[in-house]
């Protein structure tokens, strides 16, 4: 799956906030000054050619609608950024968070308290 550009990823908000859409719809949505629909449409196709949305035929007309969720997404974003920047090591991230002074001390002891409650519920299984 290829990354989003940010006018995409401004797209796909509105279909992660309302699943289906027509092009018409989404245009509504647009705070003035509205994008043409031919531009909405233009981003839309493609977001369907690389696999975040598909469609239904209505009549003469097409509805849009979501294959990954939002969530779906951010992870593999993070994933990405994981693997570009810290060569694949989430213990670089958390020490760069840590270095940086943007995750405090309270912050990792209750990160340390989630890991630790997933590894017993692992372990029990």
């Amino acid at each position: 799956m290829k990354n989003l550009s940010p006018k995409e990823e401004e797209v796909m908000r509105y279909f992660w906030d309302h699943d289906a859409l027509f092009v018409k719809q989404l245009v509504e949505m647009y705070p003035e000054p509205k994008p043409h629909f031919n531009t909405l449409s233009t981003y839309v196709r493609s977001l369907e050619e690389k696999g975040f949305l598909s469609h239904e035929t209505l009549g003469t007309t097409y509805r849009y609608f979501t294959v990954i969720t939002e969530e779906e997404y951010r992870n593999r974003t993070l994933k990405n950024v994981v693997k570009k920047y810290f060569d694949n090591s989430y213990l670089s991230v958390v020490s760069s968070l840590i270095k940086e002074e943007n995750i405090s001390v309270d912050e990792v002891r209750q990160l340390l308290d989630e890991v630790e409650k997933l590894h017993d519920k692992d372990s029990m299984k």
